[in-house]
């Protein structure tokens, strides 16, 4: 039997359109850390600053001395090379690591392994006296002549071994760094390319390494301004690089610490702006991920838990803890 009844019309409750006034959370024990590591970089700072034992005149003195520059010109020299050998080299082992074809996988991991298995100091020293094993290095056939041949101690001087010793045991790091970074794609993604006919090195090149890129280039930022600081080693060898500079004119001077500080400063303007580029490089293959359009929140917001202007935003529901 069909029924008259019909249900009462429902009332919709007017939409509640006041902004949502957020109040941050006020973070006291970030302010009392900020006053005690300010207090102790007053301290620290001052104690540097005004240590007459320091000899900061000397310091300054010295820091565009031509023997300096020359050794930081040096440094800076095979900080570029030995990175361009180690990256080029790097690349190339880890494709070796992750081919099926198990001699070339493992004869890139019996590389891996001895020169990541050794010193770099040792193998900077064994380069260095590689004539006395190998008195003539030539090229021709094997156990048959011998087209053209050099003598070792000329072909590979003071310059070309400490090239051979960084740039050899930077690959060897370099290789796992990109061996880790093509490892993080998704392994779907190459077997679609295989179904769409791709080449293998295609799908490397085209596909794989430049989603690699934005976990290689931390730790490859890392390993440039680490290999910066690790050209100070080719000292052993008597490369004249900043170190080695320094060590010169304090030998003469005496003056230890000065010069020390002088070599201490450069170090420190060179890993600062390689840090920037870093930095920039990173920020650059970041586009387009999450960690690239997050909300940046403002200094104060960060330190102390206040927002200020726009940067805060605390209208419309954003406000919780800093």
């Amino acid at each position: 039997m069909p029924s008259n009844f019909e249900a009462p019309p429902t009332v919709e409750a007017p939409a509640d359109t006041t902004p949502i006034k957020a109040v941050p959370v006020r973070h006291y024990g970030r302010w009392v850390a900020g006053v005690i590591i300010l207090f102790l970089a007053f301290i620290v700072v001052r104690s540097v600053v005004t240590n007459v034992n320091l000899d900061w005149p000397t310091v300054w003195a010295y820091m565009f001395n031509d023997r300096v520059l020359r050794g930081l010109q040096n440094t800076l020299i095979l900080t570029v090379i030995s990175m361009a050998i180690g990256i080029v080299g790097g690349v190339l082992l880890a494709v070796m690591r992750l081919s099926p074809n198990p001699l070339m996988k493992g004869a890139a991991g019996i590389y891996v392994w001895l020169f990541r298995g050794t010193p770099l100091i040792t193998q900077l020293v064994f380069w260095n006296f590689l004539a006395f094993a190998y008195p003539r290095l030539g090229l021709g056939i094997p156990f048959g002549p011998e087209f053209v041949s050099w003598d070792t101690n000329t072909l590979i001087n003071q310059f070309t071994a400490s090239l051979l010793g960084l740039g050899l045991n930077e690959a060897a790091y370099m290789a796992e760094i990109v061996r880790g970074g093509i490892q993080s794609i998704d392994a779907g993604q190459l077997e679609a390319s295989s179904a769409l006919g791709m080449k293998r090195t295609t799908t490397l090149r085209r596909i794989i390494l430049p989603q690699a890129m934005r976990v290689i280039i931390p730790p490859t930022g890392n390993e440039t301004i680490s290999m910066l600081k690790t050209t100070s080693l080719v000292v052993v060898i008597g490369y004249f690089e900043l170190m080695v500079a320094v060590q010169t004119i304090y030998a003469q001077n005496f003056k230890t610490i000065p010069l020390l500080l002088v070599a201490v400063i450069w170090y420190l303007i060179m890993t600062s702006i390689l840090t920037i580029i870093q930095l920039q490089i990173e920020k650059r293959f970041a586009r387009g991920t999450s960690r690239a359009v997050a909300e940046k929140n403002k200094w104060g917001s960060r330190m102390l838990g206040f927002r200020f202007g726009q940067g805060g935003g605390g209208q419309g529901g954003g406000g919780g803890a800093a």
